[in-house]
């Protein structure tokens, strides 16, 4: 042994008497050394654990055929244990031969492959949430500037699930990390080119619906093997630096279109009034209009008659027109009778039974 040929005797530590080993001379514990003093040899430390380990294996320690079948039962378990595999009902399994995948897919169920040559990759198919905007992200990844310029804190959540394991293993490093970027770009350009209102209140599906369209495309463009389900915006408000100032133009925007609402109902009060009046005019108008054609017409028909009279009996005509006109004048007028003659007595007293009549009839209406 190389420690045993120095010179002197002393091993590593030194020489012989003077050294004494790391301890010095007989100041050390005895064990490691011989009867003499001397370092242990290392040749004969091993010889002797050898020695003990033929005697632990059975058949005192000899290449019995038992030892060999003991190992090679092992090293068949443990072959049988790598080869056999279970995929889960919410699983797929991708098998791997020298690495590269194959085109089969493990379905659920028990399988075996060829370990060490073949391996394989489990990926899980159920549906998976990521959300977005929430929690201690809140501050940065929901931040999103609108069409209008205004500043909006989106909260929204992406459903998915893998529907080519093949794709979703081996095309993208990190897939879910990899669409939590792609849904936030999504979000960030759509609602980039919408206005705020859009966002809040008026169109929320409409812009869930496009973000997952962007997304989806993105993702097949990366042959990702996920599909999105859904995207749903849980929350959409201003940030709280300007929530205070956005309420107060909301508020405004309501005071406005309940003033554009009173306008427009007064108007169209006002103007259906005034169709109304105009009907009414174009009626009474339209009604006059029939009375004098009709009384002229009549009159017409009236003169022509008495023409036609007329034409036939000259005189008796114009004394009959002569007595029409004094009764019609006389009828409206005052009545005073006088007497003529020698003997007469001037104004002849008369009973106007007529008028009395009338002017009875006149107070009992009253």
């Amino acid at each position: 042994m190389p420690w045993s040929n120095q010179g002197g005797g002393g091993g590593p530590w030194g020489g012989g008497n003077n050294g004494g080993g790391p301890w010095g001379q007989g100041g050390g514990p005895q064990g490691p050394r011989g009867p003499q003093g001397s370092p242990p040899d290392l040749e004969d430390i091993i010889r002797k654990g050898q020695d003990r380990l033929r005697r632990a294996l059975p058949g005192g320690g000899g290449a019995s055929p038992a030892l060999f079948g003991v190992v090679a039962l092992g090293l068949i378990a443990l072959w049988a244990f790598k080869a056999v595999y279970t995929v889960q009902p919410d699983e797929l399994g991708v098998e791997l031969r020298f690495g590269k995948p194959k085109d089969e897919i493990s379905e659920p169920g028990l399988h075996f492959h060829f370990w060490p040559i073949e391996t394989v990759e489990i990926a899980n198919i159920s549906e998976k949430l990521i959300n977005i905007g929430g929690g201690g992200t809140r501050n940065s990844a929901g931040l999103m500037l609108s069409g209008d310029q205004n500043i909006v804190d989106v909260q929204f959540s992406v459903a998915y699930q893998v529907a080519n394991p093949r794709d979703y293993l081996f095309n993208v490093a990190a897939p879910d990390a990899v669409l939590q970027q792609v849904a936030e770009s999504a979000v960030r350009e759509v609602v980039g080119r919408r206005p705020a209102q859009d966002i809040f209140r008026d169109d929320r599906q409409g812009i869930a619906d496009n973000v997952r369209q962007v997304a989806q495309q993105t993702m097949d463009d990366y042959s990702s093997g996920i599909v999105i389900n859904a995207i749903s915006i849980e929350d959409a408000a201003p940030p709280r630096e300007v929530a205070d100032a956005f309420d107060e133009v909301q508020r405004a925007e309501q005071d406005e279109d309940k003033f554009v609402e009173e306008a427009n109902r007064y108007s169209n009060q006002k103007l259906g009034a005034a169709r109304g009046e105009a009907a009414q005019v174009r009626e009474d108008a339209a009604a006059y209009k029939d009375r004098v054609v009709k009384e002229a017409e009549g009159e017409a028909q009236r003169f022509i008659s008495v023409y036609d009279e007329y034409a036939k009996a000259p005189d008796v005509t114009r004394k009959r027109l002569f007595l029409e006109t004094m009764e019609k004048v006389l009828g409206d007028s005052s009545k005073v009778i006088i007497e003529q003659g020698q003997d007469s007595q001037g104004v002849v007293p008369y009973l106007p039974l007529n008028e009395l009549m009338k002017n009875s009839s006149t107070g009992g209406d009253k």
